[in-house]
């Protein structure tokens, strides 16, 4: 962002830089499709303070997610209480687990499954978090029986705990796949250009975020659109060449007449390299 009053006092940059040498930095938590790739929903808050954390900023964004869904995410969500709520609303999850809690991780411990493969159970965390209510603690339940299991040197933590309905090679495969989200991260930053915003306020600088996750939406819609039609899965698709053919559409469309489009839209169509209704 921008180094204004305005959005030093609503996104402070980070406390450990003296004034004036600093950007203000706002942390956007977001929740993307597996399938997809499109931006479901996103919470924007500050760098540090209350709330502001990723798993706070996760919090306001469960409402998304219907029972039976799953979610996928990096040791900085693998904590008992939103696996509690989570298990509470019916959605699994798989997570790496956290360093401190991967260290101490015995697997000679719990109910075994496989090699390297249990349950285990947690007892609820002796300290309430800063940013949960008394009421929130005291509903929250007094252990929770998780799985625990070792994929390609990483300990994964998951709410699925059957190895018949949900084998170890199956989650591993499934947390493999989570690399998606950094492909996405990179197209919304770097692909479309979100790294540096412009806008000088904190309301608009919010709303040129969410232009570009429209823009990065409809992207991703023209892409599944094409998958469908050619019958491919849209993750095999390539973003950045849908954009390229997006612009160049745009171009063609600006400066020709409606005679001279279809000619040029089919030329890029048939170009090398491309196949099934987008660049390979």
């Amino acid at each position: 962002m921008p180094d204004t009053k305005a959005n030093q006092s609503a996104y402070p940059q980070q406390g450990g830089q003296k004034a004036d040498l600093g950007f203000p930095i706002c942390r956007i938590v977001g929740v993307t499709c597996l399938s997809s790739g499109a931006v479901l929903d996103a919470a924007m808050g500050k760098f540090q303070g209350k709330g502001s954390g990723e798993q706070g900023l996760l919090r306001s964004l469960l409402g998304v997610f219907e029972s039976g869904d799953v979610i996928l995410g990096d040791a900085f969500y693998a904590t008992y209480f939103l696996l509690a709520e989570l298990q509470f609303r019916g959605i699994d999850a798989l997570f790496e687990q956290q360093g401190s809690r991967k260290r101490s991780t015995d697997f000679k411990k719990g109910q075994t499954l496989g090699v390297n493969d249990h349950l285990i159970t947690l007892p609820k965390p002796k300290i309430r978090p800063q940013w949960m209510t008394a009421e929130q603690y005291a509903s929250a339940p007094e252990s929770l029986t998780v799985r625990e299991l070792e994929a390609g040197g990483r300990i994964l933590v998951t709410t699925m705990q059957c190895p018949n309905t949900y084998p170890a090679e199956a989650l591993k495969d499934l947390y493999k796949r989570r690399w998606q989200v950094e492909l996405d991260i990179r197209n919304i930053k770097t692909t479309l250009g979100m790294e540096t915003l412009s806008c000088k306020t904190p309301e608009m600088s919010e709303k040129e975020m969410w232009i570009y996750l429209l823009g990065y939406n409809l992207v991703r819609l023209m892409m599944a659109q094409s998958a469908l039609i050619a019958d491919v899965l849209p993750r095999t698709l390539s973003f950045k060449h849908t954009l390229q053919l997006c612009l160049a559409w745009d171009r063609a469309r600006l400066h020709s007449n409606a005679l001279e489009v279809e000619p040029t839209l089919n030329q890029l169509l048939n170009r090398p390299g491309f196949r099934g209704g987008m660049f390979a």
